[in-house]
């Protein structure tokens, strides 16, 4: 005899009649799917805006790809338009930060994860990630004080801009990126590595080499590549110490070494001058420029993407122990940890020295006069206007592009599959990568010029949101991803749909490492310099808070401080210039402060969850 249970039948519950839900599971949130595929598209149509802009302004002229290529003559006047000269440029500034930044932050990362204790290594990351969070107009600003004359002493040119100046400068901005990445990527390698290599009797020179950087060795690429990401993208710091010579290329190996010391030009700089404003919005000269922004765009994106690829593929390996001879193994690791110990240290006397010259000469900071009185004339006054601006610039980016990027996170941690999670997160870490100064031009010409804005807060606030919402995307993701198993089958066992789920479990989840992406993105953004020039800022003249959205300019720190520095003659305009810096410096440490107080508050803080 068999038995089955059946649930008795019920009368159908309309939406007039079905109770309230009070206390217990919740209602439908039909909503949450709306919102999130909201931010998806967001990203997706930041690719689409930027590259359709970039298509239209090539087809608005002729484009002579062979000589943009290969010819290094650039003359508007004479309709030449060779761009291999800024290319040649692009690579050795690269080429120079990476010879640089790159063995000095492995060094560090491996000191950072493999020597120190942990009440050691925390404050020390804590400054390598205050480092990654200065400003690029600040570095600018030290390239301008310390590395110009270093190089002018160097090699006896005058004034000190050229490429090496320039490298010198990326090199130290890339190396906290290829620091964090590489110190993220170690810490990923199980510990049962490292105690296998230990039983055998190996240094911990030789541990590190045979058992965790083949297993790290990924990661620590692709923390190059990101580097080299924002090398390739890199414009204000760049145009304030390379010196903006068009056509300059060696004629011959020796002329090579000299040619580090003379004055240049790179696709960025080239973007960030004059000449957008002036070659108008179509014809042969806008089309020139338009391929430019093309070969620049299609680096960073094969850089960022080919770095996204390294860290996903990496494959657990078992620990391959190399054979080492015996001969002064001991004296060996002594050095190792030494040479170690000494990168570690860099960047934290990096991150000292830049302090100590900000307050050295940014000393017109610590007057709160200074914080609350407008400014007077080119180079008088306080900067109140500027700080409002710049908060208003980053309360506008936050709350648009809050609900997008944890949207975007969301489809990518829960709803995606494998497949186009990976596609989602190359797309959103594609977008995170984009020149911040081809946002500004396509910025210009849809929102100031095509939409009649002119300049305006809101266009600044626009083309800020693309730096913000990569960031937020990717930490909720993460989040997501690093969510325990058993939380999503107790949500499924009490029969919530997935917008339930979302709704009730994901978001209380995710929302501290979502807050903290988002602090993160703002501490980024308020350092861009290069979108604002083009769609927000003005110099002097413009209102505290706008009155309107068309035709309302605000003035901002990051612009303030570039307009101020390109007067370099003038005492009184280079002293606000580094207040100005202090300020700045201080509201992205504050920011940043928050987030790393954030992650630490809230790392491990859901026990309810065990």
């Amino acid at each position: 005899m068999s038995l089955t249970l059946e649930r008795p039948a019920e009368a159908p519950v309309t939406a007039a009649t079905r109770p309230p839900v009070e206390g217990g599971r919740p209602g439908r949130a039909r909503w949450v799917w709306g919102w999130a595929y909201s931010g998806v598209l967001s990203v997706v149509l930041a690719l689409v805006v930027l590259v359709g802009y970039l298509a239209d302004g090539i087809a608005s002229g002729t484009v002579d790809w062979g000589a943009l290529l290969t010819d290094s003559v650039w003359s508007p006047g004479n309709l030449a338009f060779g761009g291999l000269a800024m290319i040649y440029g692009s690579a050795v500034v690269c080429v120079l930060a990476l010879v640089l930044a790159v063995p000095v932050g492995w060094a560090a990362a491996v000191a950072l994860s493999e020597y120190l204790p942990p009440r050691l290594a925390k404050p020390l990351r804590l400054s390598i990630e205050l480092l990654a969070a200065v400003p690029s107009i600040v570095y600018g600003l030290i390239g301008i004080m310390v590395i110009r004359p270093f190089v002018a002493g160097l090699g006896d040119v005058p004034g000190g801009d050229s490429i090496l100046a320039a490298g010198i400068v990326l090199a130290v901005m890339i190396m906290p990126t290829i620091v964090a990445v590489s110190v993220d990527a170690l810490a990923a390698v199980p510990g049962r590595y490292r105690e296998a290599a230990y039983s055998l009797g190996l240094t911990r020179r030789e541990v590190v080499r045979s058992a965790v950087l083949p297993q790290a060795r990924s990661g620590m690429r692709a923390g190059v590549l990101l580097g080299l990401a924002r090398a390739l993208g890199e414009a204000i710091a760049v145009f304030m110490v390379i010196g903006r010579a068009d056509g300059r290329l060696p004629q011959s190996f020796g002329d090579f070494f000299s040619s580090l010391v003379r004055p240049g030009q790179t696709l960025t700089t080239k973007l960030a001058g004059p000449e957008p404003m002036l070659a108008g919005t179509s014809g042969p000269y806008f089309a020139a420029l338009c391929g430019l922004g093309v070969i620049l765009l299609a680096l960073v994106a094969a850089a960022t993407v080919w770095g996204t690829r390294g860290s996903s593929a990496r494959v657990r390996r078992g620990p391959r122990v190399r054979r080492t001879s015996a001969w002064m193994r001991g004296p060996k690791d002594r050095l190792t940890t030494a040479v170690r110990y000494g990168a570690l240290l860099l960047p934290t006397a990096l991150l000292l020295g830049m302090l100590g010259i900000l307050l050295a000469r940014g000393g017109a900071a610590l007057n709160p006069a200074f914080w609350f009185t407008p400014s007077a004339g080119a180079a008088d006054g306080g900067i109140r206007d500027q700080i409002v601006g710049t908060l208003l610039l980053l309360a506008t980016t936050a709350l648009i592009a809050l609900p997008l990027g944890y949207g975007a996170g969301i489809v990518i941690g829960t709803r995606a599959s494998a497949k186009t999670s990976r596609i989602l997160e190359t797309l959103t870490v594609a977008v995170g990568g984009t020149p911040t100064i081809l946002l500004g031009l396509a910025g210009y010409v849809l929102l100031c010029t095509t939409m009649g804005w002119g300049r305006s807060w809101l266009a600044g606030a626009v083309v800020l949101v693309p730096v913000v919402v990569p960031v937020v995307a990717l930490t909720t993701a993460g989040r997501v991803r690093g969510m325990p198993g058993e939380l999503t089958e107790a949500a499924l066992a009490l029969g919530l749909t997935r917008s339930q789920y979302i709704r009730s479990v994901v978001i209380p989840y995710t929302w501290p490492a979502t807050l903290t992406g988002l602090l993160l993105g703002l501490a980024r953004a308020a350092g861009e310099t290069a979108p604002l020039i083009f769609t927000a800022t003005v110099f002097f003249g413009a209102p505290a808070l706008p009155a309107g959205i068309v035709d309302a300019p605000i003035q901002a720190l990051p612009t303030h401080i570039f307009t101020l520095s390109q007067d370099s003659g003038a005492p009184e305009a280079i002293a606000q210039a580094w207040g100005s810096a202090l300020v700045l410096v201080l509201i992205t440490a504050g920011l940043l402060t928050l987030a790393v107080f954030l992650r630490n508050r809230f790392e491990g803080a859901r026990r309810w969850t065990t």
